[in-house]
């Protein structure tokens, strides 16, 4: 296992499975249909944790193009690393999205919906406004990042005394994903992650998929944008801080 192959494949299983609890939410005949926000938040929260399960000893389960460049603002990863995550991160992406569609393809089919194909495979606002759904993103991202730096801190300071997270865990990530998601993700799907958003946006309009209509590229750049800018934020905070 290399960290080019843990990072895709930890995508893809993030992907495969965040996708694919929308999919049994929102798609038409499925046994999950209707289960609401708690299902798809909570599988998301899961998914990620077997993602950094999977990844984590050998790529660190960066899993996450915005966690990668602030993992590298900070001087804790090499930003020569950093386009070759990104690849990876954004294949397996694609992948996790291109499982999902095969998955629920008769489902797709008896969908009618397209707004609701769409939203399997990428994210969009409740109320579409620019400002506001940028700094939502922007938010979530901060979140995500500035607690996940320490996480990968998890020592008193003044003492160096480790207490009790001395590497990124996969159960402490799921946590703050879940939380992120049940109190900010109600208004843009909190992708906080552009290849969560932008790898099943290009499979959404590359696949076959009977009456999707459009992909919706004039929001695209917004969860893409959003979580560099507050993983970015997150930081250069923590640099301040410490």
């Amino acid at each position: 296992m290399t960290p080019f192959l843990a990072e895709f494949l930890g995508t893809a299983l993030v992907i495969l499975l965040g996708n694919g609890v929308v999919a049994n939410v929102v798609l038409t005949g499925t046994k999950g249909n209707g289960g609401g926000w708690m299902v798809i938040t909570t599988a998301w929260a899961l998914a990620v944790f077997v993602g950094v399960v999977v990844s984590a000893p050998y790529s660190g389960a960066h899993l996450n193009p915005a966690v990668t460049i602030a993992l590298a603002i900070s001087g804790k990863f090499e930003w020569t690393q950093v386009p070759i995550y990104m690849l990876a991160q954004m294949l397996g992406a694609m992948l996790g999205s291109l499982l999902v569609w095969v998955k629920y393809k008769d489902h797709f089919l008896a969908t009618d919906d397209k707004g609701l194909k769409l939203a399997v495979f990428s994210t969009g606002p409740a109320i579409r406004n620019t400002f506001s759904n940028l700094t939502s993103e922007i938010i979530g991202s901060f979140v995500l990042l500035f607690v996940i730096f320490y996480f990968t801190t998890a020592e008193i300071a003044a003492t160096k005394t480790p207490v009790g997270l001395g590497s990124l865990g996969a159960i402490p990530v799921m946590f703050l994903v879940w939380a992120i998601g049940l109190s900010l993700g109600g208004t843009t799907g909190y992708a906080i992650n552009p290849v969560r958003d932008l790898g099943p946006r290009i499979m959404h309009s590359i696949l076959p998929i009977s009456g999707k209509g459009s992909s919706d590229w004039s929001y695209s750049w917004i969860p893409v944008i959003g979580p560099m800018i507050g993983a970015s934020l997150a930081a250069f905070l923590y640099i301040a801080l410490n």
